[in-house]
């Protein structure tokens, strides 16, 4: 069945559906959380769910196409609620469990359900990526040193890419490895072993054009399988294609509460499959623990340090 991606009444419909999956993919990474939809913050630009568990931040103009589905399995009935952005492309999906609330949930069906129920989408072609590389030339190295450097907020680093018209690779490569220095692609591997033998708790950001999901706290079981690196925790999975990464950026952006460190993982096409944070709360200085990990994962030369 269709449904209309209203967010923000998705969202505080969820709420009362109680225990799901939650889904958020790219073409590289999984990401999957079992939690409930509460703490939700809504909004026509962005919109937060600041859940335990269950930890979005989404874009609600990049959702396009929405669908309930139901699909046999035995004697079992698997519901999902999936979107798409213009292009076809998966943005989220929420997933049922034995414990949702079943009468919940077809109440938000039915308050969701589209006037349009033709069995063909037509969907867009992409267009112009906005993460496609401006020539290097465009950039002055001085001012993105200063301005990486007057950071105040990771969030900030976004506004600062946009205003020196410059991706997030070409950043790193030019800001020097005082901020930003490559690793090898076996990085994240070693970094979720090292993370799960110490019990370290983690953040693990996956993402795309209209969702981000995280997920925040210790990591337990780390299953490798062929070009896979697989978490298998109890309320958290992570499917990561690895032979996918192209390139593995270690990156330290100061902050009001010291510089922070983040390991990120970036395909052949430039785009963040992966990103990696020591859990903290704000105000709270970087765990040292994870510093320490990631700078101490094996290095290679960056062809463009000075």
């Amino acid at each position: 069945m269709r449904i209309e991606p209203r967010v923000n009444d998705l969202l505080t419909g969820l709420e009362a559906v109680g225990e799901v999956m939650a889904l958020t993919c790219n073409e590289s990474a999984v990401h999957e959380k079992i939690g409930v939809y509460d703490k939700v913050l809504t909004g026509n630009h962005h919109a937060m769910v600041l859940g335990d568990d269950i930890d979005l931040r989404i874009f609600p103009k990049v959702w396009a196409y929405g669908f309930a589905v139901e699909k046999r399995d035995g004697g079992d009935i698997r519901r999902s609620l999936q979107f798409f952005d213009a292009t076809g492309k998966a943005v989220h999906r929420v997933h049922l469990r034995p414990a949702s609330n079943l009468y919940a949930y077809e109440k938000l069906v039915a308050e969701l359900e589209s006037s349009n129920q033709e069995p063909i989408v037509s969907v867009k072609a992409s267009g112009v990526d906005d993460d496609a590389a401006i020539p290097d030339q465009a950039a002055m190295v001085e001012d993105l040193r200063e301005q990486w450097s007057g950071l105040t907020d990771v969030h900030q680093f976004f506004d600062m890419l946009k205003t020196l018209n410059l991706s997030r690779c070409q950043a790193m490569r030019l800001v020097g490895q005082d901020y930003a220095w490559l690793l090898h692609n076996d990085a994240v591997g070693a970094m979720f072993e090292h993370a799960a033998d110490g019990e370290m708790p983690i953040m693990c950001f996956v993402g795309n054009r209209g969702c981000i999901q995280i997920h925040s706290g210790p990591i337990k079981s780390v299953k490798p399988i062929g070009s896979r690196i697989n978490v298998l925790d109890e309320t958290f999975h992570l499917h990561l294609r690895t032979h996918h990464i192209r390139e593995v950026w270690a990156v330290r952006k100061p902050t009001r509460d010291g510089h922070v460190t983040s390991l990120e993982g970036y395909g052949a096409d430039g785009k963040m499959i992966v990103q990696f944070f020591g859990t903290r709360q704000e105000g709270e200085r970087e765990r040292g623990d994870w510093r320490f990990l990631v700078e101490n994962l094996p290095r290679i030369p960056n062809p463009s340090a000075a």
